[in-house]
């Protein structure tokens, strides 16, 4: 696939409230862990998290929704163009969080206030070039050391409720739904892009709700949920 330059510019930028839009996605995967001794292997559930261009922390993926997309778009160009990674997205977000912008006044409203619709984004294709790779490295981490990773508090309201998302998904038993793709409501920026309902559920093995129950119980301690 080649690799379409990211976009540029506020032309087209949204505004709400005098608040910039923002789309984004928390990139997620399940990694097969060794398990016990009697041969069983476990699923855990890893994050991508990428590095912000001059400064040392890191981020999801997410940027301004654009008047010529929807906001399911705009998470999926923003995982391509800043991740380099495409897959299956929620269509229901995990959330709606306003935000100041401390990195640069310019990139939100005049006051730099941002309105931001999360969105969970199971990667299905890593790629190894992608528009911003020169600016922007890949780090895939465990829930808990995504946690202790989040600069901001939006951040970790975002991931806490993704864990929530995540473990009701998990509880399911029953086999995995049939997922539907639909390419038209993607953009040639970002191929690939599948939507996936919320009210369909995925990935059954009953020890994934427990590992994440167990990481949210952890993370709740140590942030005092």
């Amino acid at each position: 696939m080649s690799c379409v330059p990211a976009r540029t510019g506020r032309q087209r930028q949204r505004y709400e409230d005098n608040l910039r839009l923002v789309s984004g996605c928390i990139p997620y995967r399940w990694r097969k862990e060794n398990g016990d001794q009697m041969g069983e292997t476990e699923e855990m559930i890893e994050v991508l998290m990428i590095s912000s261009p001059k400064r040392d922390d890191l981020v999801f993926p997410k940027g301004g929704w654009e008047d010529d997309e929807t906001v399911i778009q705009a998470a999926c160009r923003e995982a391509l163009e800043e991740a380099g990674v495409t897959g299956i997205l929620r269509e229901t977000p995990l959330g709606m969080w306003e935000f100041r912008s401390k990195s640069s006044q310019d990139l939100c409203s005049m006051e730099g206030g941002c309105r931001g619709y999360m969105f969970a984004l199971e990667v299905t294709e890593e790629l190894e070039a992608w528009p911003e790779q020169k600016n922007r490295a890949r780090q895939w981490l465990n829930i808990k050391e995504a946690f202790r990773l989040c600069r901001y508090d939006w951040m970790c309201n975002a991931l806490e409720e993704f864990t929530k998302v995540m473990s009701e998904d998990t509880k399911n038993v029953d086999p995995p739904s049939v997922i539907s793709a639909d390419v038209s409501e993607c953009q040639s920026e970002s191929p690939k892009c599948y939507k996936r309902s919320s009210t369909m559920q995925h990935h059954s093995v009953p020890s994934k709700a427990n590992l994440l129950q167990r990481a949210s119980q952890e993370i709740a301690i140590h942030f005092g949920y």
